[in-house]
């Protein structure tokens, strides 16, 4: 099996969220996705919960941030912080464009994310569901997505049956030069 590349990086957190388990799961699909970091604010945190879910033990490989409250909360520069919530002016995740450096953030259940959280939001995203989701699996929705938008992959085929073609090729090819070709440059590269 061969891992998707993906352009930019991210981290995945969680805000007041009582389950280590739930974190424990969510800790677990980021790592698969390639995630950069973690973050919880204000969570509890149970290690032996967290790892009956999070098999990959992913705290020991990813680095993890637990931030008291959200005053403590800090991002890397140039980082969105993306909320996930059912708000009505939240854009559906399947037309969301997602930023090349981003950190993804979701609540729990039956609160959500808390008014200071969402202000601090460079976006705001929602799944186009009926109700509230698991937030690992609105997690795994989530990074799927960006998976997606910002990996190299093959175009899908137009029919179920069609033919999968392969994905784009990496590199730009030789280089062009627009005024004089460079007496360093090999005489077959300089063909157009």
């Amino acid at each position: 099996m061969v891992e998707a590349r993906v352009r930019g990086y991210f981290g995945i957190g969680a805000e007041g969220v009582s389950k280590s388990a739930n974190i424990g799961a969510l800790l677990r699909i980021g790592h698969a996705f390639g995630a950069s970091f973690y973050f919880t604010i204000g969570t509890g945190w149970n290690s032996r919960a967290a790892r009956i879910a999070d098999t990959a033990d992913t705290p020991l490989h990813v680095p993890m941030w637990r931030y008291p409250t959200l005053a403590d909360m800090s991002m890397p520069q140039g980082c969105a912080l993306v909320g996930i919530e059912l708000l009505e002016d939240a854009v559906d995740l399947p037309s969301f464009r997602h930023p090349l450096n981003a950190a993804y953030v979701v609540g729990p259940e039956r609160a959500g994310l808390s008014a200071g959280l969402l202000e601090r939001c460079h976006h705001m995203v929602r799944i186009p569901a009926r109700f509230a989701l698991n937030l690992a699996v609105v997690g795994a929705l989530v990074l799927y997505d960006r998976l997606l938008q910002h990996g190299r992959f093959a175009d899908r085929p137009v029919g179920s049956r069609g033919p999968v073609t392969t994905p784009p090729t990496t590199g730009h090819g030789a280089p062009r030069f627009r005024k004089m070709i460079p007496d360093w440059l090999p005489v077959d590269a300089k063909k157009p």
